[in-house]
Protein backbone atom coordinates (compact mmCIF):
# COMPACT_ATOMS: atom_id res chain seq x y z
CA UNK A 1 0.00 0.00 0.00
CA UNK A 2 2.36 2.52 0.62
CA UNK A 3 4.35 1.48 -2.06
CA UNK A 4 1.70 2.55 -4.25
CA UNK A 5 0.90 5.95 -2.66
CA UNK A 6 4.34 6.37 -3.14
CA UNK A 7 4.25 5.96 -6.69
CA UNK A 8 0.91 8.18 -7.32
CA UNK A 9 2.64 11.08 -5.31
CA UNK A 10 5.69 10.84 -7.55
CA UNK A 11 3.06 10.90 -10.58
CA UNK A 12 1.04 13.86 -9.42
CA UNK A 13 4.35 15.70 -8.97
CA UNK A 14 4.81 15.17 -12.36
CA UNK A 15 1.59 15.99 -13.62
CA UNK A 16 2.10 19.41 -11.83
CA UNK A 17 5.72 19.96 -12.83
CA UNK A 18 5.02 19.41 -16.68
CA UNK A 19 2.28 21.64 -16.32
CA UNK A 20 -0.68 18.91 -17.30
CA UNK A 21 -2.70 20.64 -14.34
CA UNK A 22 -1.03 23.85 -14.75
CA UNK A 23 -2.72 26.75 -15.99
CA UNK A 24 -0.96 27.64 -19.12
CA UNK A 25 -1.78 31.31 -18.68
CA UNK A 26 0.21 31.72 -15.83
CA UNK A 27 3.21 29.77 -16.97
CA UNK A 28 6.39 32.10 -17.81
CA UNK A 29 7.09 32.50 -21.64
CA UNK A 30 10.31 30.54 -22.77
CA UNK A 31 11.59 34.57 -24.31
CA UNK A 32 9.79 37.36 -22.84
CA UNK A 33 8.32 40.12 -24.96
CA UNK A 34 9.92 43.78 -25.02
CA UNK A 35 7.32 45.34 -22.88
CA UNK A 36 8.92 48.80 -22.23
CA UNK A 37 11.89 51.26 -22.64
CA UNK A 38 15.35 48.95 -22.90
CA UNK A 39 13.25 45.55 -23.22
CA UNK A 40 11.67 43.47 -20.20
CA UNK A 41 13.94 44.88 -17.09
CA UNK A 42 15.58 48.09 -18.88
CA UNK A 43 18.72 46.69 -19.16
CA UNK A 44 19.14 46.37 -22.78
CA UNK A 45 19.49 42.73 -21.64
CA UNK A 46 18.18 39.79 -23.74
CA UNK A 47 17.65 35.80 -23.67
CA UNK A 48 16.33 33.84 -26.67
CA UNK A 49 18.13 31.89 -29.46
CA UNK A 50 21.60 32.60 -30.11
CA UNK A 51 22.29 35.64 -32.46
CA UNK A 52 23.57 34.69 -35.45
CA UNK A 53 27.63 35.18 -36.49
CA UNK A 54 27.38 37.47 -39.17
CA UNK A 55 25.08 40.30 -40.28
CA UNK A 56 23.49 40.15 -43.66
CA UNK A 57 20.56 40.05 -45.88
CA UNK A 58 20.97 36.16 -45.74
CA UNK A 59 20.85 35.86 -41.65
CA UNK A 60 18.76 39.01 -41.19
CA UNK A 61 15.51 38.77 -43.47
CA UNK A 62 12.70 41.31 -43.45
CA UNK A 63 9.59 40.48 -42.66
CA UNK A 64 7.74 43.70 -43.56
CA UNK A 65 8.19 47.46 -43.56
CA UNK A 66 4.85 49.83 -42.68
CA UNK A 67 5.57 53.37 -43.40
CA UNK A 68 4.67 55.73 -40.45
CA UNK A 69 4.69 59.09 -39.57
CA UNK A 70 8.21 60.17 -37.88
CA UNK A 71 8.80 59.29 -34.05
CA UNK A 72 11.70 58.73 -31.55
CA UNK A 73 9.76 56.21 -29.46
CA UNK A 74 11.09 52.27 -29.21
CA UNK A 75 8.67 49.86 -30.44
CA UNK A 76 6.96 47.45 -27.91
CA UNK A 77 5.90 43.99 -28.22
CA UNK A 78 3.07 42.30 -26.47
CA UNK A 79 1.57 38.81 -27.20
CA UNK A 80 0.68 39.32 -31.29
CA UNK A 81 0.64 42.99 -31.82
CA UNK A 82 3.86 45.22 -31.92
CA UNK A 83 2.85 49.31 -30.84
CA UNK A 84 4.80 52.44 -32.01
CA UNK A 85 3.74 56.01 -31.77
CA UNK A 86 3.97 58.81 -34.37
CA UNK A 87 3.59 62.62 -34.68
CA UNK A 88 1.00 63.73 -37.36
CA UNK A 89 1.59 66.46 -39.56
CA UNK A 90 3.05 68.44 -36.73
CA UNK A 91 -0.55 68.08 -35.25
CA UNK A 92 -1.49 65.50 -33.53
CA UNK A 93 0.03 62.41 -31.92
CA UNK A 94 -0.98 58.55 -32.90
CA UNK A 95 -0.44 55.26 -30.92
CA UNK A 96 -0.76 52.17 -33.98
CA UNK A 97 -1.46 48.31 -32.79
CA UNK A 98 0.43 46.31 -35.79
CA UNK A 99 0.36 42.59 -36.32
CA UNK A 100 3.87 40.66 -35.25
CA UNK A 101 3.51 38.56 -38.57
CA UNK A 102 2.29 40.97 -41.34
CA UNK A 103 2.41 44.36 -39.89
CA UNK A 104 -0.83 44.71 -40.71
CA UNK A 105 -3.14 47.82 -38.73
CA UNK A 106 -5.00 46.19 -36.03
CA UNK A 107 -5.80 49.51 -34.43
CA UNK A 108 -5.11 53.31 -34.05
CA UNK A 109 -5.29 55.80 -31.18
CA UNK A 110 -5.28 59.74 -32.12
CA UNK A 111 -5.18 62.62 -30.04
CA UNK A 112 -4.48 66.28 -30.72
CA UNK A 113 -0.80 67.48 -29.35
CA UNK A 114 2.49 68.46 -30.91
CA UNK A 115 4.93 70.99 -30.18
CA UNK A 116 8.25 72.44 -31.55
CA UNK A 117 11.09 71.59 -28.93
CA UNK A 118 13.70 74.88 -28.57
CA UNK A 119 17.40 75.01 -29.69
CA UNK A 120 19.55 72.41 -30.92
CA UNK A 121 16.85 69.63 -30.18
CA UNK A 122 14.55 71.18 -32.72
CA UNK A 123 17.32 70.60 -35.58
CA UNK A 124 16.70 66.83 -35.16
CA UNK A 125 12.42 67.23 -35.43
CA UNK A 126 10.07 67.78 -32.43
CA UNK A 127 8.36 64.10 -33.02
CA UNK A 128 7.10 62.14 -30.10
CA UNK A 129 9.67 60.96 -28.06
CA UNK A 130 9.08 58.36 -24.80
CA UNK A 131 9.22 54.61 -25.35
CA UNK A 132 5.27 53.18 -24.21
CA UNK A 133 4.91 50.74 -21.96
CA UNK A 134 2.55 47.73 -21.64
CA UNK A 135 1.38 45.12 -19.13
CA UNK A 136 -0.20 42.87 -21.91
CA UNK A 137 -3.53 44.34 -21.07
CA UNK A 138 -2.96 48.49 -21.36
CA UNK A 139 -0.60 50.58 -23.64
CA UNK A 140 0.45 53.27 -21.66
CA UNK A 141 2.02 56.47 -24.15
CA UNK A 142 3.59 59.74 -22.93
CA UNK A 143 2.30 62.47 -25.25
CA UNK A 144 4.48 65.45 -25.83
CA UNK A 145 2.82 68.43 -23.92
CA UNK A 146 3.17 66.46 -20.58
CA UNK A 147 -0.09 63.97 -20.94
CA UNK A 148 0.01 60.09 -20.38
CA UNK A 149 -2.68 58.45 -21.82
CA UNK A 150 -4.16 54.98 -21.33
CA UNK A 151 -4.91 53.07 -24.01
CA UNK A 152 -6.88 48.94 -24.10
CA UNK A 153 -4.24 46.64 -25.75
CA UNK A 154 -6.86 44.71 -27.56
CA UNK A 155 -8.62 47.89 -29.08
CA UNK A 156 -6.90 51.01 -28.87
CA UNK A 157 -9.94 51.89 -26.59
CA UNK A 158 -8.79 55.23 -24.29
CA UNK A 159 -9.32 54.22 -20.69
CA UNK A 160 -7.73 57.32 -19.37
CA UNK A 161 -5.69 60.13 -19.60
CA UNK A 162 -3.48 62.44 -17.28
CA UNK A 163 -2.70 66.35 -18.23
CA UNK A 164 -0.35 67.17 -15.80
CA UNK A 165 -0.37 70.63 -17.21
CA UNK A 166 -3.96 71.20 -16.56
CA UNK A 167 -4.21 69.14 -13.66
CA UNK A 168 -1.18 70.27 -11.55
CA UNK A 169 -0.62 73.78 -13.12
CA UNK A 170 2.80 73.38 -14.35
CA UNK A 171 4.62 74.68 -16.71
CA UNK A 172 4.44 73.11 -20.15
CA UNK A 173 8.00 70.95 -20.22
CA UNK A 174 9.70 72.54 -23.04
CA UNK A 175 11.51 69.76 -24.57
CA UNK A 176 8.36 67.73 -24.23
CA UNK A 177 7.78 64.34 -22.47
CA UNK A 178 10.50 62.71 -22.75
CA UNK A 179 10.63 60.23 -19.93
CA UNK A 180 9.56 56.66 -20.94
CA UNK A 181 6.95 55.38 -18.44
CA UNK A 182 7.42 52.55 -15.76
CA UNK A 183 5.30 49.82 -14.60
CA UNK A 184 5.29 47.92 -11.62
CA UNK A 185 2.52 45.90 -10.24
CA UNK A 186 -0.49 48.16 -10.26
CA UNK A 187 1.01 51.33 -10.91
CA UNK A 188 3.06 53.54 -13.26
CA UNK A 189 5.65 55.60 -12.81
CA UNK A 190 6.87 59.05 -14.96
CA UNK A 191 8.94 62.23 -14.61
CA UNK A 192 6.20 64.25 -15.62
CA UNK A 193 4.23 67.66 -13.97
CA UNK A 194 7.38 68.98 -13.13
CA UNK A 195 7.90 65.93 -11.06
CA UNK A 196 8.76 62.21 -10.51
CA UNK A 197 4.78 60.39 -10.02
CA UNK A 198 3.46 57.35 -9.45
CA UNK A 199 -0.14 56.73 -10.65
CA UNK A 200 -2.79 53.94 -10.42
CA UNK A 201 -2.76 51.52 -13.64
CA UNK A 202 -6.26 51.43 -13.59
CA UNK A 203 -7.44 54.99 -13.01
CA UNK A 204 -4.75 57.29 -13.70
CA UNK A 205 -4.54 58.64 -10.28
CA UNK A 206 -1.68 60.59 -8.75
CA UNK A 207 -0.74 58.78 -5.80
CA UNK A 208 2.45 60.52 -4.93
CA UNK A 209 4.67 63.35 -6.43
CA UNK A 210 8.28 64.11 -5.27
CA UNK A 211 11.46 65.61 -6.61
CA UNK A 212 9.47 68.69 -7.69
CA UNK A 213 11.62 70.99 -10.45
CA UNK A 214 10.88 73.88 -11.76
CA UNK A 215 9.01 72.42 -15.25
CA UNK A 216 9.80 74.25 -18.34
CA UNK A 217 13.29 74.71 -19.76
CA UNK A 218 15.25 73.94 -16.62
CA UNK A 219 13.27 70.89 -15.15
CA UNK A 220 11.15 68.27 -16.97
CA UNK A 221 13.47 65.63 -17.17
CA UNK A 222 15.38 63.36 -20.23
CA UNK A 223 16.13 60.63 -18.03
CA UNK A 224 14.16 57.33 -17.76
CA UNK A 225 13.59 55.83 -14.05
CA UNK A 226 14.27 52.16 -13.18
CA UNK A 227 13.66 49.56 -10.28
CA UNK A 228 16.76 47.88 -8.54
CA UNK A 229 17.63 46.87 -5.06
CA UNK A 230 20.41 48.53 -3.74
CA UNK A 231 21.58 48.82 -0.34
CA UNK A 232 19.09 46.24 0.67
CA UNK A 233 16.25 48.17 -0.30
CA UNK A 234 13.91 47.88 -3.33
CA UNK A 235 13.43 51.11 -4.60
CA UNK A 236 13.17 53.93 -7.52
CA UNK A 237 16.40 54.71 -9.31
CA UNK A 238 15.62 58.59 -10.63
CA UNK A 239 17.98 60.82 -12.64
CA UNK A 240 16.33 64.21 -12.95
CA UNK A 241 18.32 67.24 -15.02
CA UNK A 242 20.65 67.78 -11.95
CA UNK A 243 20.51 64.94 -9.73
CA UNK A 244 20.54 61.05 -9.29
CA UNK A 245 17.86 59.82 -5.91
CA UNK A 246 16.82 56.83 -5.05
CA UNK A 247 12.92 56.91 -4.09
CA UNK A 248 11.17 54.83 -1.93
CA UNK A 249 8.24 53.12 -4.09
CA UNK A 250 5.64 52.73 -1.36
CA UNK A 251 5.83 56.30 0.08
CA UNK A 252 7.65 58.28 -2.51
CA UNK A 253 9.91 59.40 -0.03
CA UNK A 254 13.31 60.17 -1.10
CA UNK A 255 16.18 57.72 0.25
CA UNK A 256 19.25 59.67 -0.36
CA UNK A 257 19.89 61.55 -3.46
CA UNK A 258 23.62 63.08 -5.49
CA UNK A 259 24.13 66.00 -7.28
CA UNK A 260 25.60 65.05 -11.06
CA UNK A 261 27.20 68.09 -12.62
CA UNK A 262 25.72 68.53 -16.14
CA UNK A 263 25.97 70.89 -19.20
CA UNK A 264 22.57 72.77 -19.01
CA UNK A 265 20.20 70.21 -17.03
CA UNK A 266 21.59 67.17 -19.64
CA UNK A 267 21.60 64.08 -17.77
CA UNK A 268 20.12 62.13 -20.17
CA UNK A 269 20.76 58.72 -19.92
CA UNK A 270 19.14 55.87 -17.67
CA UNK A 271 20.70 55.35 -14.99
CA UNK A 272 22.77 51.93 -14.28
CA UNK A 273 22.91 49.91 -11.40
CA UNK A 274 26.19 48.14 -10.30
CA UNK A 275 25.82 45.97 -7.16
CA UNK A 276 25.15 48.60 -4.53
CA UNK A 277 26.00 51.76 -6.87
CA UNK A 278 24.45 53.38 -9.00
CA UNK A 279 27.10 54.34 -12.88
CA UNK A 280 26.07 57.29 -14.37
CA UNK A 281 27.43 59.97 -17.30
CA UNK A 282 26.13 63.45 -18.40
CA UNK A 283 26.70 65.48 -21.00
CA UNK A 284 29.46 68.09 -21.06
CA UNK A 285 30.88 66.26 -17.93
CA UNK A 286 32.31 63.24 -16.65
CA UNK A 287 31.34 59.86 -15.47
CA UNK A 288 30.72 58.40 -12.12
CA UNK A 289 30.15 55.45 -10.01
CA UNK A 290 27.70 56.50 -6.84
CA UNK A 291 27.73 53.82 -4.01
CA UNK A 292 24.79 54.00 -1.79
CA UNK A 293 24.71 52.73 1.67
CA UNK A 294 22.11 52.13 4.75
CA UNK A 295 23.43 52.30 8.18
CA UNK A 296 20.84 52.65 11.26
CA UNK A 297 17.71 53.10 8.98
CA UNK A 298 20.08 56.34 7.19
CA UNK A 299 20.81 56.13 3.63
CA UNK A 300 24.13 57.45 2.24
CA UNK A 301 25.88 58.03 -1.26
CA UNK A 302 29.28 58.35 -2.32
CA UNK A 303 31.53 58.87 -5.08
CA UNK A 304 33.53 55.90 -5.67
CA UNK A 305 35.68 57.25 -9.00
CA UNK A 306 35.02 59.11 -11.48
CA UNK A 307 36.87 59.83 -15.00
CA UNK A 308 36.54 62.09 -18.16
CA UNK A 309 33.77 59.95 -19.92
CA UNK A 310 31.17 62.23 -21.65
CA UNK A 311 27.82 60.12 -22.42
CA UNK A 312 25.00 61.92 -24.45
CA UNK A 313 21.62 60.31 -25.19
CA UNK A 314 22.77 56.65 -25.15
CA UNK A 315 21.95 54.29 -22.70
CA UNK A 316 24.99 51.94 -21.89
CA UNK A 317 24.95 48.16 -21.32
CA UNK A 318 26.71 46.33 -18.96
CA UNK A 319 28.86 43.37 -19.39
CA UNK A 320 31.46 40.99 -17.56
CA UNK A 321 32.28 44.28 -15.23
CA UNK A 322 32.17 46.65 -17.40
CA UNK A 323 30.22 49.32 -19.15
CA UNK A 324 29.85 49.75 -22.66
CA UNK A 325 28.92 53.44 -23.90
CA UNK A 326 28.43 55.43 -26.71
CA UNK A 327 29.78 59.11 -25.85
CA UNK A 328 29.13 62.84 -26.82
CA UNK A 329 32.01 63.18 -29.52
CA UNK A 330 30.43 60.23 -31.28
CA UNK A 331 32.71 57.38 -30.53
CA UNK A 332 31.88 53.68 -27.96
CA UNK A 333 34.35 53.53 -25.06
CA UNK A 334 34.19 50.91 -22.47
CA UNK A 335 34.82 51.18 -19.26
CA UNK A 336 35.98 49.01 -16.04
CA UNK A 337 33.03 49.70 -13.20
CA UNK A 338 35.46 48.44 -10.65
CA UNK A 339 38.52 50.80 -11.21
CA UNK A 340 36.59 53.60 -13.26
CA UNK A 341 39.42 53.39 -15.80
CA UNK A 342 38.00 53.57 -19.52
CA UNK A 343 40.26 50.59 -21.12
CA UNK A 344 39.48 51.63 -24.60
CA UNK A 345 37.70 54.59 -27.00
CA UNK A 346 37.01 53.59 -30.56
CA UNK A 347 39.03 55.59 -33.28
CA UNK A 348 35.79 55.47 -35.62
CA UNK A 349 32.60 58.10 -34.71
CA UNK A 350 29.44 56.76 -35.50
CA UNK A 351 25.82 58.92 -35.39
CA UNK A 352 24.69 61.34 -32.49
CA UNK A 353 22.91 58.40 -31.05
CA UNK A 354 23.35 54.42 -30.36
CA UNK A 355 20.08 51.71 -28.50
CA UNK A 356 22.11 48.69 -27.55
CA UNK A 357 21.28 45.65 -26.52
CA UNK A 358 22.97 42.99 -25.31
CA UNK A 359 22.93 39.22 -25.11
CA UNK A 360 25.85 37.24 -23.39
CA UNK A 361 29.31 38.74 -24.94
CA UNK A 362 27.91 40.31 -27.75
CA UNK A 363 25.93 43.69 -28.46
CA UNK A 364 24.00 44.32 -31.24
CA UNK A 365 24.10 48.55 -31.86
CA UNK A 366 22.03 50.24 -34.08
CA UNK A 367 23.38 53.64 -34.94
CA UNK A 368 21.11 56.73 -35.62
CA UNK A 369 22.36 56.75 -39.02
CA UNK A 370 20.28 53.61 -39.99
CA UNK A 371 23.44 50.98 -39.61
CA UNK A 372 23.23 47.76 -37.35
CA UNK A 373 26.43 46.50 -35.98
CA UNK A 374 27.15 43.19 -34.02
CA UNK A 375 30.10 43.57 -31.51
CA UNK A 376 31.84 41.77 -29.29
CA UNK A 377 32.13 42.52 -25.60
CA UNK A 378 35.40 42.70 -25.44
CA UNK A 379 37.19 45.08 -22.66
CA UNK A 380 40.39 45.00 -24.91
CA UNK A 381 39.38 46.35 -27.69
CA UNK A 382 36.73 47.47 -29.65
CA UNK A 383 35.90 44.71 -31.69
CA UNK A 384 32.94 44.95 -34.91
CA UNK A 385 31.83 41.21 -35.68
CA UNK A 386 30.37 42.49 -38.58
CA UNK A 387 27.90 45.64 -39.62
CA UNK A 388 24.52 46.24 -42.52
CA UNK A 389 23.16 49.39 -43.37
CA UNK A 390 19.29 48.69 -42.53
CA UNK A 391 17.59 52.25 -43.29
CA UNK A 392 18.40 54.71 -45.72
CA UNK A 393 16.10 57.31 -42.74
CA UNK A 394 17.56 57.78 -39.57
CA UNK A 395 17.19 55.67 -36.53
CA UNK A 396 16.89 57.56 -33.33
CA UNK A 397 14.07 55.09 -31.69
CA UNK A 398 15.51 51.89 -29.69
CA UNK A 399 15.87 48.54 -31.29
CA UNK A 400 13.66 45.76 -30.02
CA UNK A 401 14.40 41.57 -29.98
CA UNK A 402 12.33 39.40 -29.37
CA UNK A 403 13.79 35.49 -29.35
CA UNK A 404 14.43 35.59 -33.22
CA UNK A 405 12.61 38.66 -33.73
CA UNK A 406 13.77 42.35 -34.52
CA UNK A 407 12.12 45.20 -35.09
CA UNK A 408 14.01 48.95 -36.43
CA UNK A 409 11.84 52.41 -35.64
CA UNK A 410 13.59 54.49 -38.93
CA UNK A 411 12.07 57.67 -38.42
CA UNK A 412 9.25 56.96 -40.99
CA UNK A 413 8.50 53.32 -40.79
CA UNK A 414 8.67 50.50 -38.73
CA UNK A 415 10.29 47.40 -40.16
CA UNK A 416 10.45 43.47 -38.55
CA UNK A 417 13.05 41.16 -39.26
CA UNK A 418 13.80 37.69 -38.34
CA UNK A 419 17.48 36.31 -37.43
CA UNK A 420 18.12 33.13 -39.02
CA UNK A 421 21.22 30.88 -38.43
CA UNK A 422 23.49 30.14 -41.77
Amino acid sequence: MNRWLFLLAVALAACFTTGIFADEKLEKPETPLWPQWRGPNRDGQVGGPSWPDRLSKDSLKQLWRIPLGPSYSGPIVADDLVFTTETKNKASEAVVALDRKTGKERWRSEWKGAMTVPFFAAANGSWIRATPATDGQRVFVAGMRDVLVCLNAKSGKEEWRVDFVKELKTPLPDFGFVCSPLLDGDFVYVQAGASFAKLEKQTGKIVWRTLNDKGGMLGSAFSSPIIATIAGKRQLIVQGREKLAGVDIDKGEVLWSQPVPNFRGMNILTPMPVGDAIFTSSYGNKAWLYKVSHDKDRFTVAETWNNNTQAYMSSPVQIDGHAYLHLQNQRLACIDLKSGKKTWTSDDRFGQYWSMVAQGRRILALDQRGELFLIRANSEKFDVIDNLKVSADQTWAHLAVVGDELYIRELNALAAYRWTQK
